[in-house]
């Protein structure tokens, strides 16, 4: 399997487990660019709903299952690396596997996870699985751009997600996780079409250059504030959440260079966390940020939205209005963040009664855990 071609990944996994674990049948469910269906690589079946499948659980919880039938018995196991889930394995076999045969097959799905990330750079037959229409340029843009949809490490779990999935422009999140801090950047990017996308294509890819000179997000902002200036002298800018978590006292450094909005869920209660909003980046030429702090708890969960969530409106409302995102935030408080980033945008699709949305909408949700302290 690892020496196969990146293109032949799934079926040189098939021919070995064929050979080696007597699997009469493989397939491989990718999820799509909506996290609404998981869409077969191998072979013309129809895609699987997300929700209400057993593939779909398989996907959302990265637990294995295991179905016995008259046919004979299937595992479904998690395709993820580090967290982020790509998919599900689908196994039929004769007889259930014993528990050091699972465990195998268990880590094989767990290595074919990391593998599809690789292999994403060298063919475009998994990507080509994942979309059920073709994208935008400006949306391959910004999926290109990102660093994945969910990461885990033990004092964190957090996923993210862009909508509208096949046409975003502009809206972005990225990280970075390390061995004592995590970096979080959410964009609300200006403008439409491939020229927002190109805007936030050079911030991000300016606060990514910072973040390998200096650990101050401050100076992530203000380099990238510095290059989106220099392209452009003031005439298109784009605002910016830029956070930083100390994973050993969970003290979070923040620059709000925008529109995007932190909440925090902790408890039943939620809140939102008040920054002082500072320019947005590209405005004026060397703008100096300043750094706020404030503390993430054992047990919070962190969500950011974007103004396409926070201030998209339908008819006379907004979604902020009576109470309909508290409602929901709260109410999904006990799903795993990728979960909850998916209800959210589900009962935002319905506030908005299927109306297209007009802006790009964005949602991180973070759920912080802390260092154990030995």
């Amino acid at each position: 399997m690892f020496e196969a071609p990146a293109h032949a990944l799934i079926d040189a996994l098939a021919a070995a487990l064929r050979e080696h674990y007597g699997v009469l049948a493989v397939d491989l469910l990718l999820a799509d660019y909506e996290l609404n269906v998981l869409c077969p690589v191998i072979g013309v079946a129809e895609p699987v709903p997300v929700t209400g499948s057993a593939a779909g659980q398989v996907f959302v919880d990265r637990r294995a299952i295991v179905t016995e039938g008259p046919e004979g018995v299937r595992l479904l196991l998690p395709a993820a690396a580090r967290g982020d889930a790509a998919g599900v394995l689908i196994l039929d076999l004769e007889a259930r596997p014993g528990p050091s045969e699972l465990d195998e097959l268990v880590f094989l799905a767990t290595a074919l996870g990391h593998d599809l990330r690789a292999a994403d750079s060298v063919t475009d037959r998994y990507r080509n699985a994942r979309r059920r229409t073709a994208l935008t340029v400006a949306a391959e843009m910004q999926w290109h751009l990102l660093p994945g949809r969910s990461c885990r490490k033990p004092e964190f779990a957090l996923a993210g997600q862009l909508e509208p999935a096949y046409s975003v422009c502009g809206d972005n999140f990225d990280w970075a996780a390390e061995d004592d801090h995590l970096v979080l950047t959410v964009t609300n990017g200006h403008g439409t079409g491939i020229e927002a996308s190109l805007l936030t294509v050079l911030a991000v890819t300016a606060m990514r250059n910072a973040r390998l000179a200096s650990p101050r997000i401050s100076d992530h902002a203000a380099l990238a504030d510095q290059a989106v200036y220099a392209q452009h002298a003031g005439r298109r800018h784009l605002s910016s959440l830029l956070l930083r978590f100390d994973l050993d006292t969970g003290m979070v450094a923040a620059v709000d260079a925008g529109s995007p909005m932190v909440l925090r869920l902790r408890g039943a209660e939620l809140t939102q966390v008040n920054l002082e909003a500072q320019l947005p980046l590209g405005m004026f030429e060397s703008t100096v940020y300043v750094e706020q702090t404030f503390r993430a708890e054992p047990g919070d969960r962190l969500i950011v939205l974007s103004d396409g969530v926070h201030e998209s409106p339908y008819g006379n409302q907004r979604y902020t209005e009576q109470g309909r995102l508290r409602q929901t935030l709260v109410g999904t408080r006990r799903l795993p963040p990728a979960e909850a980033v998916r209800a959210v945008l589900a009962d935002h699709n319905v506030f908005r009664q299927g109306v297209p949305l007009d802006d790009d909408a964005a949602i991180v949700v973070v759920d912080w855990a802390g260092r154990q302290q030995p």
